[in-house]
């Protein structure tokens, strides 16, 4: 696979990008402003904290990894953002499920299971980066 192709599969649609920032937006929103309590003290301010963090790690991931020289740097900066996000949500899951019930938690959790589910959806082009960098690997000259 040449350095285009390897370019061009890093990059992600532009539609799934707006739809996560969307789902980050709101969720967001609610983390911030909404009405979300616990009766343990922090547990609001590292949930705030985790939310940000998360919207970091959907940032690095769709960033464009132009500015990477190597196709092989590309493709395991890609994977590195990605498992970055998906355990930075995971993080946000388990403090969530700190923060007491009420309507305004039960929205914080809608709204974390829609951006885990589009989070989810790049599984594929996930499996499809790995593949990839294990055949750039096997090339001759390219053994790590």
């Amino acid at each position: 696979m040449g350095p285009e192709e390897v370019y061009a599969t890093v990059t992600l649609d532009r539609a799934w990008l707006a739809e996560a920032r969307s789902a980050w937006l709101t969720l967001m929103e609610l983390a911030v402003f909404g009405d979300v309590r616990s009766s343990r003290l922090g547990v609001t301010t590292r949930l705030r904290k985790r939310a940000l963090e998360v919207g970091e790690r959907l940032r690095s991931l769709g960033a464009d990894r132009a500015w990477i020289p190597h196709p092989r740097e590309q493709l395991k900066n890609a994977l590195a953002s990605a498992l970055a996000l998906r355990e930075s949500l995971a993080q946000l899951e388990a403090q969530a499920r700190e923060v007491d019930g009420g309507e305004e938690a039960q929205a914080l959790a809608s709204a974390i299971r829609r951006l885990a589910g589009l989070v989810e959806a790049l599984q594929p082009l996930e499996n499809r980066w790995a593949l990839t960098l294990e055949a750039l690997n096997r090339e001759p000259g390219n053994e790590d």
